[in-house]
């Protein structure tokens, strides 16, 4: 293996190391930034501490590299940019998991560089820290979020299936629906709050707000198919429709496994499972409901 003749080091070792260099100063930037964004003090701090144990990291590289390196300001300003989509947690989350899988370069390189175990243990040590300091609002609404998700996907996707092929016409199915959908969303938000309200919750608002923002938010995007293709074209806007619900799914159960660690396998294939299959039998009903009352529109 040939070696590097400034530093002693083998070719991909210094490669290795130029690489984690640009990583730890690309996340040194990033933590800083989210340290300055964010309003918890508490939190604030912990990101601030990551981000110099960050710049710490990156030194030390410098010292066997003997480069300077920039940070990836494409990578920064994407992450930045998903935190404030995306909320903290999340991204965090995504940030914390890259790391262990840079455990795993770092472990190939600590033979030549020894102190590569200790950036380990600095890395398993702030990664703990982080998921436990993490108290972001929108986690604490996730029941409510996954109350509206749900209750949209299954009673909306069903009730537009069950139009169809009843009214035949996406107009006419558009505007069943988004009647429907927006009297479901109205009595979604006003059920959570009075349900919060009587538990005791403190934040009965709050709750009532992400079940219906929620719910809202679904029904739009279920209804936008039969709002975009022609009239006669409604079994294209209806399998358009199902996959926006598969896709939708997909997303939310991804984005909650990462910031709640729960499984995400699991919940998607339930989730879709019991959406499909309601779906699939209000298609039945409306067939049935069109064909025996002889309703011809």
């Amino acid at each position: 293996m040939k070696m590097n003749e400034k530093n002693g080091l083998s070719k991909k070792t210094y490669a290795f190391l130029l690489r984690f260099q640009k990583s730890e100063l690309t996340e040194q930037l990033i933590y800083s930034r989210l340290a300055k964004k964010c309003k918890d003090k508490h939190n604030k701090e912990i990101l601030q501490q990551v981000s110099n144990e960050e710049g710490h990291h990156a030194s030390i590289w410098k010292q066997y590299t003997g480069k300077e390196q920039k940070p990836d300001m494409a990578k920064v300003r994407r992450v930045i940019f998903l935190a404030r989509l995306l909320g903290l947690t999340f991204v965090l989350k995504m940030m914390e998991n890259g790391e262990g899988k840079a455990d795993n370069y770092y472990t190939k390189v600590i033979d030549e560089i020894p102190e590569a175990k200790q950036i380990i243990a600095d890395e398993n040590s702030h990664e703990n820290a982080l998921l436990k300091m993490l108290d972001e609002e929108k986690l604490h609404y996730v029941g409510s979020m996954v109350l509206g998700l749900s209750d949209a996907i299954v009673e909306i996707s069903g009730t537009l299936a069950g139009l169809t092929f009843a009214l035949a016409n996406t107009r006419l199915i558009a505007l069943s629906g988004l009647i429907t959908g927006i009297a479901a969303t109205l009595s979604m938000a006003s059920s959570e709050f009075l349900s919060a309200k009587t538990s005791g919750g403190r934040e009965a608002k709050k709750s009532a707000f992400y079940t219906g923002l929620t719910y809202l938010i679904t029904v739009t995007l279920l209804i936008l198919p039969y709002l975009l293709f022609s009239p006669a074209h409604y079994i294209g806007a209806l399998v358009t429709m199902l996959v926006i619900v598969v896709l939708v799914i997909f997303c939310f159960s991804f984005y909650i496994a990462v910031a709640k660690d729960l499984p995400f396998r699991s919940r998607f294939l339930e989730m879709a499972g019991i959406s499909l299959g309601v779906a699939a039998i209000s298609f039945v009903i409306g067939l049935l409901v069109k064909q025996f009352l002889g309703i011809s529109i």
